[in-house]
């Protein structure tokens, strides 16, 4: 039972197991806000425009019906409403529900406009993020801090971080250079040098 309880510990607290309940658990969560905001915001607003397309009919009365039943009263006789219509028994009655179909279909499309938005401002906010990460480059947060510290504006700041940059490439240049100078020779170099001390004899 000891090492059934530590098998099962281990597998609980393994990392990719707790990131996934997290996930879950913060998926849960942002469908909860995206199902709230298309049900309870977006589609009263649609409703609205259909009612008022349709002529107050919408779009939860639309059936085709492949078998209808009218309701029937105690005395046996079809009940009809105030129009005068018969009452149609939508329990025993067959038919399709094009107007639920409709309805879901629109659901759908709002929810995946919803979740691309929402995604898509995520990202630009992530984007912008990494970007202001290389902003002031070669300059590290700390630099960017004390020169905030100091008072300095962000044009100052990227001044300093383009004039380090500059220097920062002229050093790695002249170490370059420095280092092809300082490089042993090649069997190429040795011998063109050799016969040109032989030319010079001559």
């Amino acid at each position: 039972m000891k090492k059934f309880f530590g098998e099962f510990k281990k597998f609980i607290t393994r990392g990719n197991v707790v990131d996934m309940a997290v996930g879950v658990i913060i998926g849960g969560a942002f469908t909860a806000i995206v199902t709230a905001l298309t049900n309870q915001i977006l589609m009263p607003i649609i409703n609205f425009v259909l009612f008022r397309i349709t002529g107050g009919k919408g779009f939860e009365n639309i059936y085709t019906f492949l078998q209808t039943t009218y309701q029937v009263g105690e005395d046996g006789k079809i009940l009809v409403d105030a129009n005068g219509q018969k009452i149609i028994d939508l329990t025993k009655s067959i038919y399709i529900d094009w107007g639920a179909f409709i309805t879901a279909i629109i659901n759908f499309l709002l929810i995946a406009i919803v979740l691309f938005c929402i995604v898509k401002l995520i990202n630009n906010v992530h984007d912008n993020a990494e970007k202001q990460k290389g902003k002031f480059a070669p300059l590290t947060k700390e630099d960017v801090k004390a020169f905030r510290r100091e008072g300095k504006t962000s044009d100052e700041i990227l001044k300093i971080a383009a004039d380090k940059k500059a220097a920062d490439e002229e050093a790695a240049r002249k170490a370059a250079e420095e280092a092809a100078a300082n490089a042993p020779k090649t069997e190429q170099e040795l011998l063109g040098e050799i016969v040109e001390l032989l030319k010079e004899k001559k």
